[in-house]
């Protein structure tokens, strides 16, 4: 009895003090106390971890490339403040100052309500328009991922003129003719670091024109570029092309704008030369009257600043 005893004794201190690994009989909890971290190498080995899509990052610098919009978004909980200015055109000669004597801004508000849904909001001095805009994105490009070769965005912009009529052959003249709405699809392909392209059907719907030989609803065909030159500075351009017979053609030229895109830190600094004074889809797409081959140029900036406003 008394070596059974001992036996006994024995078996339990060295299966009390035994270092067995449970893990492997057992998972591991990850445990939430702070000060505890489990290890859980073990559950991954062998295992192929699907990170998801790799999705291109800065096709274009901004939520615009000058005027027009590009297939950027805001982030969730993200509002981007932004002014645009436009000086006079250049061949005002010396004593405005090359157009500097003259200005012209817009401002406005862009919320991300999500990853892929921005509204924004903004009032122009030119005309005095303000105008609500909400841009969609429908698709992201990703590497090496046949089925999202490019980035499709979906915008939506109505716009209010509320300039005081003062022609009385305008008359009756009521709200609605106020109004102007504009639907445009941005297809965008980042090709390499340096070089990306947007195309830009768009149309424009005025509920008011002048004259019965035009046309209300106009179809535009809008492309742009941005070409990286070092890392921080990017050429940048758009072309708006109206096709024919929908706006006078003695009065309305085709929006040209070149630029730079210069990144300070948080901002991004878009200096350019244009010959829209508009600022806004119905502005610069079927209301540029203004010519590069007579010098009538727009020197101008945008300057844009992100801040984030959720809780956290």
């Amino acid at each position: 009895m008394k070596i059974s005893a001992t036996v006994i004794l024995s078996f339990l201190w060295v299966s009390l003090n035994a270092q067995t690994d449970t893990t492997k009989l057992f998972p591991v909890q990850i445990s939430d106390t702070p000060g505890y971290q489990a290890d859980t190498s073990s559950l991954l080995d062998g295992l192929s971890i699907d990170e998801g899509p790799d999705f291109e990052q800065n096709t274009f610098k901004g939520t615009r490339v000058i005027n027009s919009q590009s297939i950027e978004m805001l982030g969730k909980a993200n509002m981007d403040y932004r002014i645009s200015h436009r000086f006079g055109t250049l061949n005002t000669g010396a004593y405005n100052l090359y157009g500097m004597d003259q200005a012209y801004q817009r401002m406005s508000f862009t919320f991300g309500l999500s990853d892929l849904l921005n509204i924004e909001v903004g009032r122009s001095s030119v005309n005095k328009v303000y105008d609500g805009t909400i841009k969609y994105k429908m698709m992201r490009q990703a590497k090496g991922d046949k089925h999202r070769p490019l980035s499709i965005v979906y915008v939506g912009n109505m716009a209010i003129q509320t300039l005081k009529n003062t022609n009385p052959s305008y008359d009756p003249y009521y709200f609605t003719h106020r109004l102007y709405y504009t639907h445009q699809l941005l297809v965008a392909k980042k090709f390499n670091e340096k070089l990306s392209i947007q195309l830009m059907p768009t149309i424009v719907h005025r509920n008011f024109i002048d004259s019965m030989k035009y046309k209300n609803t106009v179809l535009s065909m809008g492309v742009s570029g941005r070409f990286k030159l070092t890392r921080k500075l990017a050429l940048t351009g758009e072309y708006f092309y109206v096709l024919p017979n929908q706006i006078s053609p003695y009065l309305y030229h085709n929006s040209l704008s070149l630029g730079f895109d210069i990144e300070t830190g948080g901002h991004v600094f878009q200096l350019h030369f244009t010959n829209s004074t508009g600022m806004n889809e119905k502005g610069f797409i079927t209301e540029t009257t203004n010519s590069w081959a007579k010098g009538q140029v727009h020197f101008g900036f945008n300057i844009s600043r992100v801040f984030y406003i959720g809780r956290n």
